[in-house]
């Protein structure tokens, strides 16, 4: 089983190489039990604060230029590399899902017509 492993020390030239808790590959952050949630909260983070960026710089609020915008600067961040960490519906899972789905209704907002 996964607890049995005892965790071995590992050389290169001599020297033991740490052991990491977070590790970055290709732009993904995973920690050392092959969990995405540092690299969800990253995406979401980014995400909220493109969003921010947009609300204050863009002066056009039209439908059609912000789902343009939604579709190249936003959904590129929560979208990078998805298939990996994978947002499926399960149990323990929904605050995740809900999170993901705030980034795109705070955006939803923005939009004259259909935002508050």
């Amino acid at each position: 089983t996964v607890n049995d492993n005892p965790k071995n020390e590992y050389v290169l030239d001599g020297k033991i190489l740490q052991e990491t808790l977070t590790e970055k590959d290709l732009g993904v952050l995973m920690n050392n039990n092959l969990q995405w949630d540092s690299n969800i909260d990253k995406c979401i983070k980014e995400a909220n604060r493109t969003i921010a960026w947009v609300g204050r710089n863009v002066i056009s609020k039209e439908s059609e230029i912000m789902l343009r915008i939604y579709k190249a600067i936003i959904r590129p961040k929560l979208e990078y590399c998805v298939q990996l960490w994978c947002p499926t519906a399960h149990y323990g899972n929904w605050t995740t899902i809900l999170e993901l789905e705030g980034v795109q209704r705070r955006f939803t907002r923005l939009i004259n017509g259909i935002g508050t």
